[in-house]
């Protein structure tokens, strides 16, 4: 945390240069000495003081000043830092004046200039005052801070992009936070034309950007976007469970890697508020902790990790791969995995896209939580993704309504989830039932559930809708590369033979190895392949075998 600050101000040089070196001497190491030569400079400076967080424990103010009066400075500073003590200094003509300022300004005290010997006239005086402030203080938060509306689908992204990247943030919601309201202003104030547009991102240095794209917030945050190389061995698509496995055991053993996350590493399964049956874990743990210690384990080998960054296209100059990225850059490589996973499948019914991001939203978006305190929530979806949802919700949700289409979860869930949601007691599941329709003027207000049984559609308040349906495979950018399946499913190995013939356009005199493409150097691992079993652990194991049959091909080149 930075150093609270005592701010002294005085017209007079030779007396600021005195209370600067007195207070220097004394409280230099516990806190930053601040000094201004007139009341609007110094306003100036605590303005800046308050957006950047750093606390103000002391303010040492003449009251003879040109301009604003030192009782004036106060009036105006206080509502910025309240919890400031306040010291007016006076000659002994102003004495009069200091005690009614007792009243109007409500000082803690007055010095009479000059106040020599400090050890006698100053610091006992400010050794009490600083002693009172330090019982009372409350360190501020130093992070990140968003500014927003709870219902605007760009606060919602920018929320969510810190969340699934992991960064610390505090939220503040313009139409309950006061603190949000001060902020709006002060932006408002230092900005061109005078409008601060929502969100606005408050960063520890103090600069604010307004409603960033999420270009712009990787690059204040210091993401890197860029690669440092034009060549790898090994460039990943993809980061997760299946790009991030193969990252760890391609560069752990000595692989040049490259991994390209378009969104944030961990994927579907990073966004999940618990796996209870992933190995090793018994009590289970999140997919944000299990992504955490995944990337951590990359970067410890080497790897580099571009994010976020999308591969917009592939270029084939035989021996080498050429990615192309979204801000048209390009990179080289070897070797190529792809491990894009999939995306939730778009709900198209009436209402949903034009409330995506105000009340609807899609994936579990554990950054709404909170908000949803003591509400409905009804999540669409019958998997292990939606129970897992479900479970998370039902802590501070008033009721979470699982909608399913089928008319049992053993399908598509894991029996001990299963045996989760059946223990809780604010936890219901309607079968048969899909959303027909959204409904709200700004945000969410309610939905139409149809029940395909009876057929009956009836209508239900919601402020919170989370889809979690289908499987979408992220592959369009591979069209006319690699062979896909009618759903967009990466076709690898045994599946491109047909009546026992290799693929027309397959040169080496070999069959394709088991996670390889119907290119040569290019494989697949993980939700995006054709066939795959959609579970974290089977997305690792087919990253990290994919680095075997990588090495083959690597050796005969």
């Amino acid at each position: 945390m930075a150093k609270p600050v005592l701010f002294a101000i005085d017209d007079d040089t030779e007396v600021l240069r005195a209370v600067d070196r007195d207070l220097r001497r004394k409280y230099g190491e516990q806190y930053r000495v601040m000094r201004a030569s007139s009341g609007p400079s110094a306003l100036e400076a605590v303005e800046q003081l308050q957006v950047r967080k750093t606390p103000v424990a002391l303010f040492l103010v003449d009251q003879r000043m040109p301009q604003m009066s030192g009782v004036e400075f106060l009036e105006k500073a206080i509502p910025l830092f309240p919890g400031a003590k306040r010291v007016l200094l006076t000659a002994y003509a102003d004495t009069d004046a200091a005690i009614r300022a007792i009243n109007t300004a409500r000082i803690d005290y007055y010095l009479l200039k000059p106040w020599d010997p400090p050890e006698q006239c100053l610091y006992p005086v400010l050794d009490d005052l600083l002693g009172d402030w330090q019982a009372n203080f409350r360190p501020p938060f130093e992070g990140i801070r968003v500014v927003g509306h709870r219902w605007s689908p760009e606060a919602f992204q920018v929320r969510d992009f810190l969340a699934r990247h992991q960064i610390p943030y505090q939220w503040l919601d313009v139409e309950e936070h006061a603190e949000a309201r001060e902020l709006v202003a002060t932006a408002e104030k230092s900005a061109g034309d005078g409008k601060a547009h929502l969100p606005l991102v408050f960063l520890p240095d103090g600069t604010w950007v307004a409603d960033p794209s999420r270009g712009e917030l990787a690059e204040k945050i210091g993401f890197r976007t860029q690669a440092e190389k034009p060549f790898y061995d090994l460039a990943i698509v993809g980061g997760g469970p299946a790009g991030l496995a193969a990252a760890v055991y391609g560069a752990s053993e000595g692989l040049r890697t490259l991994m390209i996350e378009g969104d944030a590493p961990g994927g579907q399964a990073g966004t999940s508020s618990r796996i209870e049956n992933y190995l090793g874990f018994p009590a289970g743990l999140s997919g944000a902790d299990l992504t955490r210690r995944a990337v951590t384990q990359a970067q410890r080998f080497g790897v580099e990790i571009l994010t976020p960054q999308e591969a917009k296209g592939v270029r084939l100059e035989d021996p080498y791969r050429i990615v192309v990225l979204g801000d048209g850059s390009e990179v080289s490589c070897h070797a190529l995995l792809i491990a894009t996973g999939v995306s939730y499948r778009k709900l198209d019914v009436p209402g949903v896209d034009q409330l995506t991001g105000a009340g609807v939203y899609y994936g579990a978006a554990m950054t709404e939580a909170m908000a949803c305190r003591d509400e409905d929530v009804f999540i669409v979806g019958g998997a292990n993704s939606a129970g897992q949802a479900s479970m998370y919700f039902s802590k501070y949700a008033r009721r979470v309504i699982m909608l399913v289409r089928g008319g049992s979860l053993n399908k598509g869930m894991s029996q001990y989830l299963i045996n989760q949601l059946g223990q809780m007691p604010n936890i219901e599941v309607w079968y048969h039932t899909n959303v027909a329709a959204a409904h709200g003027d700004g945000h969410l207000e309610s939905i139409d559930v149809h029940n395909s049984e009876s057929g009956e559609v009836t209508n239900h308040p919601a402020r919170s809708l989370f889809i979690l349906i289908g499987a979408q495979p992220h592959t369009n950018w591979l069209e006319g590369i690699v062979e896909r399946d009618a759903q967009g499913f990466i076709l690898s190995g045994p599946q491109l033979l047909h009546d026992g013939k290799r693929p027309a356009s397959w040169k080496p005199d070999r069959d394709p190895f088991l996670l390889e493409t119907s290119v040569p150097g290019i494989f697949v691992a993980g939700d995006a392949r054709h066939g795959s079993v959609k579970r974290v652990a089977s997305g690792v194991g087919e990253g990290s075998i994919a680095i075997s049959f990588i090495h083959q091909y690597l050796s005969n080149l």
